[in-house]
């Protein structure tokens, strides 16, 4: 047995659905349209698409929305699909009577599911915490204050930019 480590375990947040019936051709179908995009986002997609396999998969994305506000206590406007795999899962084998007492088989694919939504809000004070980290820098205001930006784009457009000198 191999064992995944999680390297953003406080970031990111899992649903995982086994034995879905159906194939898991059908289900990347659809997760190929929602990976990378944002919870909200992907909830109404998944809600207008005319698939079968839309449900199971909606279901499993509202499933990690809800692990994600109860367990860790992100705000879901913050959610992103980070990564969605489909695996191809066991295979439902029976058999149908047919004429002259022979027998059909009749093989149903099934499918597993992983859906990892990311918290971007807590990667964007990461990312400036390590910002600061590199400059040496005491107050994080002293980046975020950008004292003459405004001077400049209001000179520019005012008088015409750079182009205007003749």
């Amino acid at each position: 047995m191999i064992k995944k480590i999680k390297k953003n375990r406080y970031t990111e947040v899992y649903a995982l659905g086994q034995h879905i019936g159906m194939s898991a051709h059908k289900a990347r179908r659809v997760i190929d349209q929602i990976r990378g995009r944002s919870y909200e986002e992907t909830m109404m997609i998944l809600e207008l698409m005319p698939y079968r396999a839309c449900y199971p998969i909606l279901k499993l994305v509202y499933s990690a929305a809800a692990n994600a506000s109860h367990n860790m206590g992100f705000n879901e406007r913050n959610l992103v699909i980070s990564k969605a795999e489909v695996n191809k899962s066991t295979t439902v084998k029976k058999l149908k009577p047919r004429a002259r007492g022979r027998s059909y088989p009749i093989k149903r694919p099934t499918c597993s599911i992983t859906i990892v939504l990311k918290n971007i809000s807590f990667n964007e004070e990461e990312f400036k915490r390590y910002q600061y980290n590199i400059l040496g820098l005491n107050k994080p205001g002293w980046i975020t204050k950008e004292k003459y930006t405004d001077m400049t784009c209001y000179d520019m457009y005012n008088n015409g930019g750079l182009w205007d000198k003749k």
